[in-house]
């Protein structure tokens, strides 16, 4: 460099700073671009840098060519970006929110009035080039493409009714089950709040429980209530699984029980999802025949994270001496004993005379864990009548002195849904443990894997099951409660089961024997399993699905900036993909739909009266590396790996692998898959199509600062639907309740929350006044603002 250009630099600092900034870009573009073209990738990034270089050379030499130059790089840049990913702005903007800002900032006198003689018109060829940008860019806000627009008829016509039975109403005054009833259908017949009215909502009461995170808690604490109400009291519970009795209409505490459960951060989970509530009937009597007994007429069954279960006096919140061991009764079962091993986190199922029971177990730790059965219990004594293992030959062997239940058998973590009047319960299963390794299952572990199991109420035998994903290798669990619904067509009544599945394809069977009402064909999924494991030729794919139907691209990643969208595209094409279940491996494998799952425990809504599905599908992959056994993987269980996670570095003792699962996200922390990854949608059930589809929720708690911009983010917890024709659902990462209109999923109202809302709300009559409430704990691992709220919604007087 000469002296003279020196002086230049002297006399033009805010030149030379850009000089230095546009090399810099051009060698990280050009150096990545160079690596994602040996990858298979975009060579686009290539060309983008060695532009740049140029532009940077050239302003260097006081050169005006480097406006035409820099012009011709984000014309070309538009052309691609649009040729890769179409006139969409969220997809567009980090392949342009460094370089049109940047141009703007070439634009202005003290940069380009050092350009030569020639740079008033090449400053006007630049200025053209980013109004162009800019006309693109205000196109692209007028339309999203992942959007589905869509209006049902304003009255609905006969084609499907929520199931119902004796003893099990359609939620209305009372909310008496997780999913308002039995039948796991968040549908509520109450119509005073309406898509007309609910933006007139306030905030009636406000209790908060004062149970918070200890020091010893582990990371995965959460509140995922869902109330019940029953006659003028309203019952939930806490993280640490503290029942609080409230008073409906105001809430006020009438009672509180606290089990005393353990803190510790060995436990994978610390939550609650709710409770259960079961009341006597006249003349009832026991499972053995008996008389039922006087005491705890109307029962609160409670599980807990350290494997117990508790019976209630539904107005006392005494226990119930009668039951088990004076009120409470022992689930783990197992000679594995572990703390935290065995969590009961979901509400049992309630009939009249069984308790039907399951739990989560530890994932991916070892496979030495307790055995996953789903249990029988007498309502009344806590006596066990009935047993599933699913990982035994005979999967009602009873315990006896020389046969416990099969370590490791599939367990059910979710919620279950149940018809009395067919006399079956429906039990989602989980896989065997270790989740993403299935080498050493048995051929019993496998039936029942990831499966939907129906049940009858009475003995616990298998009256049918349907496997939502063959040798799960993917931790593809069914996560939901099912829903039931009465199909009507001109042929009679079908009486139906929704299953939502992780994978995003929800299962539409005949509850009676579990036959295909949607089809699923089995289809050709990747091979090549890691030495010493298998795989299955195939999987059932629904036709009723949320899942992408193409395969993903690295032009799909996604990024703040182009710079961490490039690492995602490198990060993309260095792992194994082929498409859903693609197997594990020691390179690393991209799962997707990831093992979060584009369906969770909040399940689905059905609206009856407009026959209507109202479901919340989100999409988040997942990355999962095999780690062989070595220094930094032993065999045997060891304090570098303790439980109380189930991301990073799982050890699954017993395996020849350990398993590293993370999220797949860039650098700065945010999905390298371009946004929605959360939406709000609606299934017409008459065609089993979806009619609406939208995306939900911002990133205003997520970002460093509170932006308000509409993503569509991930969301744990489900919604509900009412016959005044609202949607409401709080499970989104930014802290609202909101609701929807269900014709069309036009957002009709939102408040913020004073933390994360990761539960399913519920709403019930209280003094002639609808109230819809939200509980809202946040949710550690998730990365929600934690809180000790329960907040009930009402029209003002």
């Amino acid at each position: 460099m000469t002296y003279r250009s020196m002086n230049w630099f002297r006399g033009a600092p805010w030149l030379a700073v850009t000089i230095v900034v546009i090399a810099i870009m051009g060698l990280a573009l050009a150096g990545g671009g160079a690596w994602l073209a040996v990858l298979g990738g975009s060579v686009y990034y290539v060309i983008a840098g060695a532009m740049l270089l140029l532009t940077s050379w050239l302003l260097a030499i006081r050169r005006a060519e480097a406006l035409w130059v820099y012009a011709a790089l984000l014309l070309g840049t538009m052309v691609w970006a649009i040729f890769e990913v179409g006139l969409d702005f969220w997809t567009l903007a980090p392949r342009g929110d460094v370089l049109a800002p940047l141009g703007v900032w070439l634009l202005l006198p003290f940069i380009a009035a050092h350009l030569g003689p020639r740079w008033r018109i090449a400053r006007r060829a630049l200025g053209v080039v980013l109004i162009g940008a800019a006309v693109v860019l205000a196109v692209s806000l007028t339309r999203d493409r992942h959007d589905l627009a869509g209006t049902l008829p304003e009255n609905g016509t006969p084609g499907a009714v929520a199931a119902s039975g004796p003893g099990v109403p359609s939620a209305a005054e009372n909310w008496t089950a997780y999913g308002g009833s039995g039948f796991g259908t968040r549908y509520s017949s109450l119509r005073e709040i309406t898509a007309d009215n609910v933006k007139n909502l306030k905030l009636a009461w406000e209790f908060r429980t004062g149970d918070h995170k200890g020091p010893d808690d582990p990371a995965e604490i959460t509140n995922q209530s869902t109330p019940l109400k029953v006659g003028d009291l309203l019952y939930t519970c806490s993280q640490h699984q503290i029942v609080f009795a409230l008073e409906s209409a105001s809430g006020k505490l009438r009672w509180k029980f606290d089990p005393q459960v353990q803190h510790n951060k060995a436990f994978q989970h610390m939550t609650c999802r709710g409770v259960s509530y079961h009341a006597t009937k006249a003349g009832a009597v026991t499972a053995d025949g008996t008389a039922a007994p006087a005491e705890c007429a109307e029962r609160i069954f409670l599980p807990t994270n350290d494997g117990r279960m508790f019976a209630l006096d539904a107005q006392s919140g005494k226990p119930c001496e009668s039951f088990g061991q004076h009120g409470q009764i022992d689930l783990k079962g197992s000679d594995i004993q572990t703390p935290g091993f065995y969590e009961g986190t979901s509400p049992p199922v309630v009939t009249d005379k069984v308790l039907i029971v399951g739990g989560a177990v530890i994932d991916n730790y070892s496979d030495r864990v307790p055995s996953g059965v789903i249990r029988g219990f007498d309502v009344y004594s806590g006596r066990l009548i009935w047993a599933f293992d699913a990982g035994n030959p005979d999967p009602n062997e009873m315990p006896s002195t020389s046969h416990h239940f099969t370590a490791g058998s599939p367990n059910s973590w979710s919620i279950s849904a149940v018809d009395e009047s067919l006399g079956l319960v429906y039990v989602p299963l989980g896989s065997s443990s270790p989740d993403i390794w299935g080498g050493g299952r048995s051929a019993e572990k496998e039936r029942y894997d990831s499966a939907m199991v129906a049940l009858e109420i009475t003995t616990g035998k298998l009256r049918w099951s349907f496997q939502n994903v063959h040798h799960d290798l993917w931790d593809m669990d069914m996560p939901s409660q099912p829903s039931l619904v009465d199909l009507r067509s001109g042929s009679g009544v079908t009486p139906a089961i929704y299953i939502p599945a992780k994978t995003g394809d929800i299962f539409v069977l005949d509850r009676r024997d579990g036959h295909q009402l949607v089809p699923a064909p089995e289809k050709p999924v990747p091979q090549g399993a890691a030495s010493g494991d298998r795989l299955s030729a195939t999987q059932p794919f629904s036709d009723l699905s949320f899942r992408p139907r193409a395969m993903l691209t690295d032009a799909q990643m996604w990024g703040s900036t182009m710079f961490d969208q490039l690492v995602c595209r490198i990060k993309f094409k260095r792992l194994r993909y082929e498409g859903p279940f693609t197997p594990p491996s020691e390179q690393g494998t991209l799962v997707f739909p990831g093992d979060f799952g584009m369906f969770e425990w909040g399940g689905i809504a059905v609206d009856p009266e407009r026959q209507i599905a109202v479901a919340n599908p989100q999409s988040i992959p997942f990355i999962s590396r095999l780690v062989p056994r070595g220094k930094d993987n032993p065999a045997a269980p060891d304090a570098a790996h303790p439980p109380g996670t189930e991301l990073g570095v799982q050890p699954m003792y017993g395996a020849p692998y350990g398993v590293d699962l993370g999220i797949f996200l860039s650098p700065l922390g945010i999905p390298c898959l371009a946004p929605p990854w959360g939406n709000i949608a609606a299934i017409d059930l008459r065609t089993q199509k979806v009619v609406w589809q939208h995306r939900i929720g911002t990133i205003r708690d997520q970002a460093p600062l509170p932006l308000p911009f509409k993503l569509g983010i991930p969301m744990l917890g489900g919604p509900i639907v009412t016959a005044g024709g609202v949607i409401f659902i709080t499970g989104t990462m930014d802290d609202y309740i909101r609701a929807f209109d269900v014709r069309d999923g036009k957002k009709l109202w939102e408040d913020r929350l004073p933390a994360g809302g990761q539960s399913t709300p519920m709403t019930y009559e209280a003094g002639g006044k609808q109230y819809v409430v939200t509980v809202d704990g946040g949710h550690g691992s998730f990365g929600t603002k934690l809180g000790d709220y329960v907040r009930a919604y009402a029209l003002p007087n």
